[in-house]
Protein backbone atom coordinates (compact mmCIF):
# COMPACT_ATOMS: atom_id res chain seq x y z
CA UNK A 1 0.00 0.00 0.00
CA UNK A 2 1.37 3.41 -1.00
CA UNK A 3 1.94 6.07 1.70
CA UNK A 4 -0.89 8.18 0.27
CA UNK A 5 -3.31 5.24 0.25
CA UNK A 6 -2.22 4.27 3.75
CA UNK A 7 -2.81 7.83 4.98
CA UNK A 8 -6.30 7.89 3.44
CA UNK A 9 -7.16 4.54 5.02
CA UNK A 10 -5.96 5.77 8.41
CA UNK A 11 -7.96 8.99 8.09
CA UNK A 12 -11.05 6.99 7.14
CA UNK A 13 -10.65 4.61 10.10
CA UNK A 14 -10.18 7.56 12.44
CA UNK A 15 -13.43 9.05 11.14
CA UNK A 16 -15.28 5.77 11.64
CA UNK A 17 -13.89 5.55 15.17
CA UNK A 18 -14.96 9.14 15.86
CA UNK A 19 -18.40 8.50 14.30
CA UNK A 20 -19.05 5.50 16.52
CA UNK A 21 -17.65 7.31 19.57
CA UNK A 22 -19.84 10.36 18.99
CA UNK A 23 -22.92 8.21 18.31
CA UNK A 24 -22.40 6.25 21.52
CA UNK A 25 -21.40 9.37 23.46
CA UNK A 26 -24.50 11.21 22.29
CA UNK A 27 -26.73 8.35 23.42
CA UNK A 28 -24.80 8.01 26.67
CA UNK A 29 -25.29 11.72 27.36
CA UNK A 30 -29.08 11.39 27.37
CA UNK A 31 -29.23 8.21 29.51
CA UNK A 32 -29.37 10.10 32.85
CA UNK A 33 -31.99 12.62 31.68
CA UNK A 34 -34.37 10.84 29.28
CA UNK A 35 -36.34 9.10 32.08
CA UNK A 36 -36.69 12.43 33.90
CA UNK A 37 -37.94 14.15 30.74
CA UNK A 38 -40.47 11.34 30.28
CA UNK A 39 -41.51 11.79 33.92
CA UNK A 40 -42.01 15.49 33.25
CA UNK A 41 -44.47 14.61 30.48
CA UNK A 42 -46.36 12.18 32.76
CA UNK A 43 -47.01 14.88 35.33
CA UNK A 44 -44.39 13.55 37.73
CA UNK A 45 -45.97 10.07 37.95
CA UNK A 46 -42.94 7.79 38.48
CA UNK A 47 -44.80 4.54 37.80
CA UNK A 48 -46.18 5.88 34.52
CA UNK A 49 -42.74 7.18 33.60
CA UNK A 50 -41.18 3.77 34.24
CA UNK A 51 -43.84 2.19 32.01
CA UNK A 52 -43.11 4.62 29.18
CA UNK A 53 -39.34 4.31 29.51
CA UNK A 54 -39.76 0.56 29.00
CA UNK A 55 -41.88 1.19 25.91
CA UNK A 56 -39.28 3.65 24.58
CA UNK A 57 -36.54 1.05 24.96
CA UNK A 58 -38.53 -1.71 23.29
CA UNK A 59 -39.64 0.53 20.40
CA UNK A 60 -36.08 1.76 19.85
CA UNK A 61 -34.78 -1.82 19.62
CA UNK A 62 -37.65 -2.85 17.34
CA UNK A 63 -36.97 0.05 14.97
CA UNK A 64 -33.31 -0.89 14.77
CA UNK A 65 -34.32 -4.50 14.12
CA UNK A 66 -36.25 -3.34 11.05
CA UNK A 67 -33.97 -0.57 9.79
CA UNK A 68 -30.47 -2.04 9.98
CA UNK A 69 -30.91 -4.41 7.00
CA UNK A 70 -32.24 -1.49 4.96
CA UNK A 71 -29.16 0.60 5.69
CA UNK A 72 -26.90 -2.32 4.90
CA UNK A 73 -28.58 -2.91 1.54
CA UNK A 74 -28.48 0.81 0.73
CA UNK A 75 -24.74 0.96 1.46
CA UNK A 76 -24.09 -2.06 -0.78
CA UNK A 77 -25.95 -0.35 -3.63
CA UNK A 78 -25.01 3.35 -3.25
CA UNK A 79 -21.81 3.22 -1.20
CA UNK A 80 -20.97 3.62 2.48
CA UNK A 81 -20.26 7.37 2.54
CA UNK A 82 -23.76 8.74 1.74
CA UNK A 83 -25.45 6.33 4.16
CA UNK A 84 -23.11 7.23 7.02
CA UNK A 85 -23.38 10.97 6.38
CA UNK A 86 -27.17 10.94 6.12
CA UNK A 87 -27.31 8.96 9.36
CA UNK A 88 -25.08 11.48 11.15
CA UNK A 89 -27.16 14.38 9.86
CA UNK A 90 -30.43 12.68 10.76
CA UNK A 91 -29.21 11.86 14.26
CA UNK A 92 -28.15 15.47 14.88
CA UNK A 93 -31.45 16.92 13.70
CA UNK A 94 -33.37 14.33 15.68
CA UNK A 95 -31.64 15.31 18.93
CA UNK A 96 -32.76 18.88 18.21
CA UNK A 97 -36.36 17.63 17.93
CA UNK A 98 -35.95 15.73 21.21
CA UNK A 99 -34.64 18.90 22.90
CA UNK A 100 -37.67 20.83 21.64
CA UNK A 101 -40.26 18.12 22.42
CA UNK A 102 -43.41 19.40 24.07
CA UNK A 103 -45.25 16.12 24.53
CA UNK A 104 -44.65 12.43 25.17
CA UNK A 105 -45.84 11.56 21.66
CA UNK A 106 -43.39 13.98 20.07
CA UNK A 107 -40.55 12.53 22.15
CA UNK A 108 -41.51 8.98 21.17
CA UNK A 109 -41.57 9.86 17.46
CA UNK A 110 -38.14 11.46 17.84
CA UNK A 111 -36.88 8.33 19.58
CA UNK A 112 -38.13 6.21 16.68
CA UNK A 113 -36.26 8.43 14.21
CA UNK A 114 -33.10 8.17 16.30
CA UNK A 115 -33.42 4.38 16.13
CA UNK A 116 -33.33 4.59 12.33
CA UNK A 117 -30.45 7.09 12.22
CA UNK A 118 -28.28 5.25 14.73
CA UNK A 119 -28.33 2.16 12.52
CA UNK A 120 -25.15 3.65 10.95
CA UNK A 121 -23.20 1.15 13.09
CA UNK A 122 -24.10 -1.37 10.40
CA UNK A 123 -22.44 0.67 7.66
CA UNK A 124 -19.47 1.50 9.88
CA UNK A 125 -18.74 -2.21 10.30
CA UNK A 126 -18.99 -2.75 6.53
CA UNK A 127 -16.70 0.24 5.94
CA UNK A 128 -14.01 -1.32 8.14
CA UNK A 129 -14.24 -4.55 6.15
CA UNK A 130 -13.82 -2.53 2.92
CA UNK A 131 -10.64 -0.69 3.92
CA UNK A 132 -8.88 -3.09 6.31
CA UNK A 133 -6.91 -6.22 5.32
CA UNK A 134 -8.45 -9.40 6.79
CA UNK A 135 -5.56 -9.98 9.18
CA UNK A 136 -6.03 -6.52 10.74
CA UNK A 137 -9.81 -6.43 11.00
CA UNK A 138 -10.04 -7.85 14.52
CA UNK A 139 -7.82 -5.03 15.80
CA UNK A 140 -9.94 -2.43 13.96
CA UNK A 141 -13.15 -3.88 15.36
CA UNK A 142 -11.50 -3.84 18.77
CA UNK A 143 -11.01 -0.09 18.41
CA UNK A 144 -14.73 0.22 17.62
CA UNK A 145 -15.41 -1.72 20.81
CA UNK A 146 -13.18 0.72 22.67
CA UNK A 147 -15.23 3.60 21.25
CA UNK A 148 -18.38 1.97 22.61
CA UNK A 149 -16.80 1.56 26.04
CA UNK A 150 -15.46 5.10 26.12
CA UNK A 151 -18.78 6.57 25.02
CA UNK A 152 -20.75 4.74 27.68
CA UNK A 153 -18.28 5.70 30.42
CA UNK A 154 -17.96 9.40 29.55
CA UNK A 155 -21.43 10.05 28.09
CA UNK A 156 -23.53 9.50 31.23
CA UNK A 157 -21.05 11.55 33.29
CA UNK A 158 -21.41 14.52 30.91
CA UNK A 159 -25.16 14.01 30.66
CA UNK A 160 -25.60 13.95 34.41
CA UNK A 161 -23.61 17.16 34.82
CA UNK A 162 -25.41 19.00 32.02
CA UNK A 163 -28.78 17.66 33.13
CA UNK A 164 -28.18 19.18 36.55
CA UNK A 165 -28.05 22.57 34.84
CA UNK A 166 -30.99 22.07 32.50
CA UNK A 167 -32.86 18.86 31.67
CA UNK A 168 -32.77 19.54 27.92
CA UNK A 169 -29.18 20.69 27.71
CA UNK A 170 -27.77 17.16 27.15
CA UNK A 171 -29.98 16.83 24.05
CA UNK A 172 -28.57 20.05 22.60
CA UNK A 173 -25.05 18.83 23.41
CA UNK A 174 -25.72 15.49 21.67
CA UNK A 175 -27.15 17.33 18.65
CA UNK A 176 -24.04 19.48 18.42
CA UNK A 177 -21.77 16.43 18.51
CA UNK A 178 -23.68 14.62 15.77
CA UNK A 179 -23.89 17.67 13.48
CA UNK A 180 -20.19 18.46 13.93
CA UNK A 181 -19.44 14.85 13.04
CA UNK A 182 -21.53 15.23 9.88
CA UNK A 183 -19.54 18.30 8.83
CA UNK A 184 -16.28 16.54 9.64
CA UNK A 185 -17.32 13.58 7.48
CA UNK A 186 -18.30 15.77 4.53
CA UNK A 187 -14.69 16.95 4.26
CA UNK A 188 -12.78 13.89 5.50
CA UNK A 189 -14.62 10.64 4.77
CA UNK A 190 -13.77 9.02 1.41
CA UNK A 191 -15.96 6.39 -0.20
CA UNK A 192 -14.75 2.85 0.58
CA UNK A 193 -16.86 0.90 -1.93
CA UNK A 194 -16.15 1.82 -5.58
CA UNK A 195 -19.03 1.55 -8.08
CA UNK A 196 -17.68 -1.60 -9.71
CA UNK A 197 -17.88 -3.48 -6.37
CA UNK A 198 -21.43 -2.47 -5.52
CA UNK A 199 -24.59 -4.45 -6.11
CA UNK A 200 -26.34 -3.74 -9.40
CA UNK A 201 -29.61 -2.79 -7.71
CA UNK A 202 -31.10 -2.15 -4.28
CA UNK A 203 -31.61 -5.61 -2.82
CA UNK A 204 -35.21 -5.35 -1.60
CA UNK A 205 -35.44 -9.07 -0.86
CA UNK A 206 -32.76 -8.81 1.84
CA UNK A 207 -33.56 -5.28 3.03
CA UNK A 208 -35.72 -6.61 5.88
CA UNK A 209 -34.89 -8.76 8.92
CA UNK A 210 -36.45 -11.93 7.56
CA UNK A 211 -34.86 -11.67 4.14
CA UNK A 212 -31.58 -10.87 5.88
CA UNK A 213 -31.80 -14.16 7.76
CA UNK A 214 -32.21 -15.95 4.44
CA UNK A 215 -29.06 -14.21 3.21
CA UNK A 216 -27.17 -15.42 6.29
CA UNK A 217 -28.25 -18.99 5.55
CA UNK A 218 -26.48 -18.80 2.19
CA UNK A 219 -23.17 -18.52 4.10
CA UNK A 220 -23.11 -21.59 6.41
CA UNK A 221 -20.19 -20.47 8.56
CA UNK A 222 -21.54 -16.94 8.79
CA UNK A 223 -24.91 -18.35 9.84
CA UNK A 224 -23.23 -20.25 12.67
CA UNK A 225 -21.26 -17.21 13.77
CA UNK A 226 -24.46 -15.13 13.59
CA UNK A 227 -25.85 -17.47 16.24
CA UNK A 228 -22.81 -16.61 18.37
CA UNK A 229 -23.57 -12.91 17.88
CA UNK A 230 -27.21 -13.39 18.93
CA UNK A 231 -26.42 -15.49 22.01
CA UNK A 232 -23.59 -13.21 23.15
CA UNK A 233 -25.64 -10.03 22.78
CA UNK A 234 -28.60 -11.63 24.52
CA UNK A 235 -26.30 -12.52 27.43
CA UNK A 236 -24.94 -8.97 27.51
CA UNK A 237 -28.38 -7.56 28.31
CA UNK A 238 -28.11 -8.99 31.81
CA UNK A 239 -26.07 -5.87 32.69
CA UNK A 240 -28.57 -3.12 31.83
CA UNK A 241 -31.56 -5.29 32.78
CA UNK A 242 -30.81 -6.43 36.34
CA UNK A 243 -27.43 -5.18 37.56
CA UNK A 244 -28.81 -2.20 39.49
CA UNK A 245 -31.59 -4.29 41.05
CA UNK A 246 -29.29 -7.21 41.81
CA UNK A 247 -26.61 -4.99 43.37
CA UNK A 248 -29.13 -3.32 45.66
CA UNK A 249 -30.80 -6.61 46.63
CA UNK A 250 -27.63 -8.66 47.11
CA UNK A 251 -25.07 -6.14 48.37
CA UNK A 252 -27.14 -3.08 49.36
CA UNK A 253 -25.25 -0.95 46.81
CA UNK A 254 -26.66 2.46 46.05
CA UNK A 255 -26.31 4.65 42.95
CA UNK A 256 -22.75 5.70 43.85
CA UNK A 257 -21.43 2.14 44.19
CA UNK A 258 -23.28 1.02 41.07
CA UNK A 259 -21.91 3.98 39.11
CA UNK A 260 -18.33 3.21 40.10
CA UNK A 261 -18.67 -0.47 39.21
CA UNK A 262 -20.22 0.28 35.81
CA UNK A 263 -17.51 2.83 35.13
CA UNK A 264 -14.94 0.17 36.01
CA UNK A 265 -16.60 -2.28 33.60
CA UNK A 266 -16.41 0.34 30.86
CA UNK A 267 -12.75 1.15 31.53
CA UNK A 268 -11.78 -2.53 31.47
CA UNK A 269 -13.68 -2.96 28.21
CA UNK A 270 -11.73 -0.07 26.70
CA UNK A 271 -8.42 -1.61 27.80
CA UNK A 272 -9.28 -5.02 26.36
CA UNK A 273 -10.55 -3.66 23.04
CA UNK A 274 -7.88 -1.01 22.49
CA UNK A 275 -4.79 -2.78 23.84
CA UNK A 276 -5.35 -6.53 23.96
CA UNK A 277 -7.46 -7.59 20.97
CA UNK A 278 -4.81 -6.97 18.30
CA UNK A 279 -2.05 -8.62 20.33
CA UNK A 280 -4.09 -11.67 21.29
CA UNK A 281 -5.36 -12.23 17.75
CA UNK A 282 -1.81 -12.01 16.39
CA UNK A 283 -0.64 -14.54 18.95
CA UNK A 284 -3.55 -16.97 19.06
CA UNK A 285 -5.55 -16.39 15.90
CA UNK A 286 -9.17 -15.30 15.59
CA UNK A 287 -10.77 -18.65 16.40
CA UNK A 288 -8.87 -19.20 19.65
CA UNK A 289 -9.38 -15.56 20.64
CA UNK A 290 -13.12 -15.92 20.13
CA UNK A 291 -13.28 -19.07 22.26
CA UNK A 292 -11.03 -17.58 24.95
CA UNK A 293 -13.26 -14.51 25.21
CA UNK A 294 -16.44 -16.58 25.48
CA UNK A 295 -14.83 -18.88 28.04
CA UNK A 296 -13.86 -15.90 30.20
CA UNK A 297 -17.42 -14.58 29.90
CA UNK A 298 -18.86 -17.90 31.09
CA UNK A 299 -16.46 -17.99 34.04
CA UNK A 300 -17.03 -14.38 35.05
CA UNK A 301 -20.82 -14.60 34.89
CA UNK A 302 -20.84 -17.86 36.83
CA UNK A 303 -18.86 -16.20 39.61
CA UNK A 304 -21.28 -13.27 39.58
CA UNK A 305 -24.17 -15.69 39.96
CA UNK A 306 -22.75 -17.44 43.01
CA UNK A 307 -20.99 -14.43 44.57
CA UNK A 308 -22.07 -14.09 48.18
CA UNK A 309 -19.86 -11.11 48.96
CA UNK A 310 -19.16 -7.85 47.13
CA UNK A 311 -15.45 -8.63 46.95
CA UNK A 312 -16.00 -11.92 45.13
CA UNK A 313 -18.22 -10.12 42.64
CA UNK A 314 -15.59 -7.43 42.10
CA UNK A 315 -12.81 -9.99 41.66
CA UNK A 316 -14.75 -11.47 38.74
CA UNK A 317 -14.88 -8.15 36.86
CA UNK A 318 -11.45 -8.52 35.15
CA UNK A 319 -12.31 -12.11 34.18
CA UNK A 320 -15.62 -11.19 32.54
CA UNK A 321 -13.97 -8.13 30.93
CA UNK A 322 -11.87 -10.48 28.79
CA UNK A 323 -15.14 -11.53 27.15
CA UNK A 324 -14.65 -8.37 25.05
CA UNK A 325 -12.03 -10.32 23.07
CA UNK A 326 -14.80 -12.35 21.44
CA UNK A 327 -16.76 -9.74 19.48
CA UNK A 328 -13.93 -8.30 17.32
CA UNK A 329 -12.70 -11.81 16.54
CA UNK A 330 -16.21 -12.85 15.53
CA UNK A 331 -16.62 -9.84 13.25
CA UNK A 332 -13.24 -10.48 11.63
CA UNK A 333 -14.12 -14.12 10.94
CA UNK A 334 -17.48 -13.17 9.45
CA UNK A 335 -16.04 -10.55 7.09
CA UNK A 336 -13.54 -13.11 5.77
CA UNK A 337 -16.44 -15.21 4.47
CA UNK A 338 -18.21 -12.43 2.54
CA UNK A 339 -17.32 -10.38 -0.53
CA UNK A 340 -17.41 -6.56 -0.53
CA UNK A 341 -20.67 -6.45 -2.46
CA UNK A 342 -22.54 -8.14 0.42
CA UNK A 343 -20.78 -6.74 3.50
CA UNK A 344 -23.45 -4.13 4.15
CA UNK A 345 -26.35 -6.57 3.99
CA UNK A 346 -24.54 -9.11 6.17
CA UNK A 347 -23.73 -6.43 8.75
CA UNK A 348 -27.34 -5.28 8.60
CA UNK A 349 -28.52 -8.82 9.30
CA UNK A 350 -26.13 -9.10 12.25
CA UNK A 351 -27.28 -5.78 13.71
CA UNK A 352 -30.87 -6.96 13.40
CA UNK A 353 -29.94 -9.88 15.61
CA UNK A 354 -28.36 -7.46 18.09
CA UNK A 355 -31.60 -5.47 18.11
CA UNK A 356 -33.63 -8.66 18.56
CA UNK A 357 -31.54 -9.40 21.63
CA UNK A 358 -32.42 -5.90 22.85
CA UNK A 359 -36.11 -6.68 22.53
CA UNK A 360 -35.99 -10.07 24.28
CA UNK A 361 -33.15 -9.63 26.79
CA UNK A 362 -34.61 -7.09 29.25
CA UNK A 363 -37.86 -9.01 29.67
CA UNK A 364 -36.05 -12.34 29.95
CA UNK A 365 -33.56 -11.33 32.63
CA UNK A 366 -35.92 -9.22 34.73
CA UNK A 367 -38.45 -12.07 34.72
CA UNK A 368 -35.83 -14.58 35.86
CA UNK A 369 -34.64 -12.22 38.59
CA UNK A 370 -38.18 -11.66 39.84
CA UNK A 371 -38.90 -15.40 39.80
CA UNK A 372 -35.86 -16.40 41.88
CA UNK A 373 -36.31 -13.74 44.57
CA UNK A 374 -40.09 -14.05 44.84
CA UNK A 375 -42.21 -15.96 47.32
CA UNK A 376 -42.78 -18.80 44.84
CA UNK A 377 -39.15 -19.11 43.81
CA UNK A 378 -38.07 -22.72 43.08
CA UNK A 379 -34.88 -21.73 44.94
CA UNK A 380 -33.74 -18.44 46.43
CA UNK A 381 -31.09 -17.51 43.90
CA UNK A 382 -30.68 -13.77 43.19
CA UNK A 383 -27.79 -14.55 40.86
CA UNK A 384 -29.97 -16.65 38.53
CA UNK A 385 -29.90 -14.04 35.70
CA UNK A 386 -26.09 -14.13 35.68
CA UNK A 387 -26.13 -17.93 35.57
CA UNK A 388 -28.57 -17.81 32.66
CA UNK A 389 -26.21 -15.41 30.89
CA UNK A 390 -23.35 -17.84 31.55
CA UNK A 391 -25.39 -20.65 29.97
CA UNK A 392 -26.08 -18.51 26.91
CA UNK A 393 -22.37 -17.79 26.51
CA UNK A 394 -21.64 -21.48 27.00
CA UNK A 395 -24.00 -22.24 24.11
CA UNK A 396 -22.23 -19.55 22.06
CA UNK A 397 -18.91 -21.24 22.89
CA UNK A 398 -20.22 -24.58 21.60
CA UNK A 399 -21.49 -23.03 18.36
CA UNK A 400 -18.27 -21.05 17.94
CA UNK A 401 -16.19 -24.19 18.40
CA UNK A 402 -17.89 -25.65 15.32
CA UNK A 403 -18.20 -22.63 13.05
CA UNK A 404 -15.32 -20.28 13.94
CA UNK A 405 -12.89 -21.31 11.23
CA UNK A 406 -11.23 -19.06 8.63
CA UNK A 407 -11.87 -19.83 4.92
CA UNK A 408 -8.41 -21.34 4.44
CA UNK A 409 -9.23 -24.17 6.80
Amino acid sequence: MSPIASHRRTAALVFIFVTVLIDVLSFGVIIPVLPHLVQEFTGGDLAAAAHWVGIFGMVFAAVQFLSTPVQGALSDRYGRRPVILVSCLGLGLDFVVMALSTSLGMLLVARIISGVASASFTTANAYIADVTPPERRARSYGMIGAAFGLGFVVGPMIGGWLGGIDLRLPFWFAAGLALLNFLYGVFVLPESLPPERRTARFDLAHANPFGAMVLLRSYPQVFGLAAVVLLANLAHYVYPSVFVLFAEYRFAWGPREVGWVLAGVGVMSIIVNALLVGRVVRGLGERTTLLLGLGCGVTGFAIYGFAGTPWLFLLALPVSALWALASPATQALITRQVGPEAQGRIQGALMSLVSLAGIVGPVLFTSVFALFIGERAPAHLPGAPWLLAALLLGAAFAVGWRYARPPAE
